[in-house]
């Protein structure tokens, strides 16, 4: 089996199917990064397929000696920011309704241990931070390799994100 190192290598002088062995094991980590950080699942799969490209594109900037799951997932989640910055998506994301009935105990049940509705009041940056640690596990290291800042930085993002998760998580579970 060849080594990380080795398919980057090849890929950097054209070869697709190294590129593509390279990747593989990548995608669906990727997949649910952008998922989570977009909550659309056709949003994400186009964002995976450009940053896939991207990579591609920009292979010689893998360092040599440096992990490409770190590196490539950076990618995703700057995609996954420049897309929600988009003009578009402000025109189409449709405000939220105020409830108008009372939820039943399930719906309330469903409603609480849905994360995602959490993490919609983080900034982009702290919800790229704690995907990439706490749902995609990966090490803090990591996490500040693939969005370019400090272990320092990551750990803050990751300390600011969670302050603001308690209160709404503590509300869920009380509307339970």
């Amino acid at each position: 089996m060849e080594s990380s190192q080795d398919l980057i290598s090849s890929a950097r002088i054209g070869d697709k199917v190294a590129f593509e062995k390279l990747l593989q094991p990548h995608i669906s980590s990727a997949a649910k990064l952008a998922y989570a950080m977009l909550l659309d699942r056709t949003e994400a799969e186009d964002v995976v397929q450009e940053a896939a490209l991207s990579a591609w594109r920009r292979l010689e900037n893998v360092r040599d000696g440096e992990d490409f799951k770190p590196w490539f997932l950076g990618i995703v989640a700057n995609r996954c920011r420049t897309v929600r910055r988009g003009s578009w998506w402000s025109v189409v994301r449709v405000a939220r309704t105020p409830m108008t009935h009372y939820p039943s105990p399930e719906e309330r049940l469903v409603r609480g241990a849905d994360l995602r509705s959490a993490l919609a009041v983080l900034s982009a940056d702290q919800r790229a931070a704690i995907l990439l640690h706490f749902y995609l596990d990966l090490p803090l290291e990591d996490v500040a390799r693939a969005l370019e800042i400090s272990v320092a930085g990551v750990k803050s993002r990751i300390n600011r994100a969670l302050k603001r998760l308690r209160p709404v998580l503590r509300a869920d579970e009380e509307s339970v």
